[in-house]
């Protein structure tokens, strides 16, 4: 009997073990897993730049930095916007936006605003979408997202702000309207925000107290 009970404490003690052990490997692959998403992240947010506001406009945009804390454009925690300066003006911005309502769950996004609240471009940073269909928010799959540069919206309440499916502008894809309309829809809350707090996201980031 004594022999049995040792038995099941050195099983049980195993198994205790074991699953620490287990524990910590997952925990340390999430870790990893989640600091890789975000470098991914961070590298396609630095090359989207570019594409949007070109370094002829500012060459320094990538410096330009301003904090933004917006829930309002889907953001669960502070993170930066972009100004591209010109001789001390802001000639655009660039914000980070998230679509929560993505087919495949959030869609990442840039959104580029000129000075005078038109668009500059969109870039897609991270994303789920069905590879075939709703993958054509990516610039190399096709080129939908040029549909946005130089349009704006007229009031907080375009009803022509839409993809075409709901009455608006803007072309779904073909078997995929859910993507699209997210893009659409977060680009305009980017537009909206920008409308909301133009004097702060129009000052330079040398004038911003605390910078």
């Amino acid at each position: 009997m004594t022999e049995m009970f040792g038995a099941v404490r050195r099983s049980s003690l195993g198994i205790g073990i074991f699953a620490i052990v287990t524990a910590g490997v997952i925990a340390v692959t999430q870790v990893a897993t989640k600091d890789k998403i975000e470098s991914n992240i961070a590298e396609a947010e630095a090359k989207a730049l570019y594409e949007i506001l070109p370094r002829s406009i500012d060459d320094k945009l990538h410096e330009h930095r301003v904090p933004l804390t917006a829930p309002e454009l889907g953001l669960s925690q502070s993170r930066y916007a972009w100004q591209a300066i010109v001789d001390g003006e802001v000639r655009g911005i660039i914000m980070p936006v998230v679509a929560p309502d993505g087919y495949s769950g959030d869609i990442g996004l840039l959104v580029g605003l000129n000075r005078d609240g038109s668009v500059a471009g969109v870039r897609v940073t991270s994303h789920k979408e069905t590879p075939g269909l709703g993958d054509k928010i990516e610039p190399a799959k096709s080129n939908w997202l040029e549909n946005f540069v130089g349009q704006s919206m007229d009031g907080n309440n375009d009803s022509s702000w839409a993809v075409k499916k709901d009455g608006g502008r803007f072309d779904q894809f073909t078997g995929a309207t859910i993507t699209p309309r997210a893009v659409v829809n977060a680009t305009g809350r980017a537009i909206q925000y920008f409308r909301a707090h133009q004097a702060q996201l129009l000052t330079p980031v040398a004038d911003h107290k605390g910078e």
